[in-house]
């Protein structure tokens, strides 16, 4: 691998980004919006409940809602940046240099990365702005739950980018339904005990799933648990490695067949 080679394709995003207004609306404009409605319906609920057992509930459905934004952000940026390539007939150009497909794989993971940090630290921003609550009061355990939703999220994009190779951009609405294909199962927004047992079972084989209930466990009861850290890497990192691999198996088809197809 070349590392020039994977810095170059940074910086062609990188160069686009300020200049691209539905790029900065993805990163900034929905989050916030996300942040602003859900924000306001916790506290409403937090309200009406009096205080009690759900006087938390704003800050850990806002937390729940910042760290869902690292899967997304991560999923996202993955799958839509090869749609971009297609959309702009950009794709035979790109392969035909000698960027091979792994190192395009490290490109976008370090695009990802860069997009979610800031989509993330502004979250962060506009939780404590407009409701005075402090995320990073759950302590430097954040640390380690965002790199292992940032695996997730890599692992969903590159699962939904491989149909795409495939499947051209016939398919490309796989972009932005692969993430929520899983959400139901991770408990973001509520704990693992309310699915119905075959969905517990399902859960239970997802690493965002262990990343969501140890959040909670650390902002109600102040109880980190590492088995849910080792659980959620384990996991993680054995669906990014088959995930990686099942695209550059995809790219070799597409490759065989003709990039020209899919677009």
């Amino acid at each position: 691998m070349s590392v020039n080679r994977i810095w170059a394709v940074v910086l062609r995003h990188f160069y686009l980004f300020p200049k691209s207004f539905d790029r900065l609306t993805d990163m900034l404009y929905w989050p916030i919006m996300d942040i602003v409605l859900w924000g306001f319906t916790t506290k409403w609920v937090q309200q009406q409940g009096g205080g009690g057992g759900i006087q938390n509930v704003a800050l850990v459905v806002l937390t729940a809602l910042v760290f869902w934004q690292v899967v997304w952000r991560t999923n996202y940026e993955v799958s839509v940046n090869l749609l971009e390539e297609l959309w702009n007939a950009n794709l035979v150009n790109m392969f035909a240099t000698p960027l091979k497909p792994i190192e395009w794989v490290f490109a976008l993971m370090t695009i990802g990365f860069f997009k979610m940090f800031v989509s993330v630290a502004v979250g962060i921003g506009a939780v404590w702005l407009l409701y005075s609550l402090n995320i990073f009061s759950i302590g430097w355990v954040m640390i380690p739950y965002v790199a292992l939703l940032m695996f997730s999220g890599w692992f969903m994009g590159f699962l939904g980018a491989s149909l795409i190779m495939l499947g051209g951009t016939r398919v490309q609405t796989i972009a932005w339904t692969m993430g929520f294909l899983f959400a139901p199962f991770s408990a973001v927004y509520y704990p693992l005990t309310v699915l119905p047992s075959w969905a517990q079972t399902v859960a239970h084989a997802l690493p965002t799933t262990y990343v969501f209930e140890g959040m909670r466990s650390v902002l109600l009861n102040g109880v980190f648990s590492w088995e849910y850290v080792m659980k959620s890497l384990a996991l993680g990192l054995i669906y990014l490695i088959a995930a990686i691999c099942i695209f550059l198996w995809a790219c070799e088809k597409s490759r065989e067949k003709g990039y020209v197809r899919l677009q």
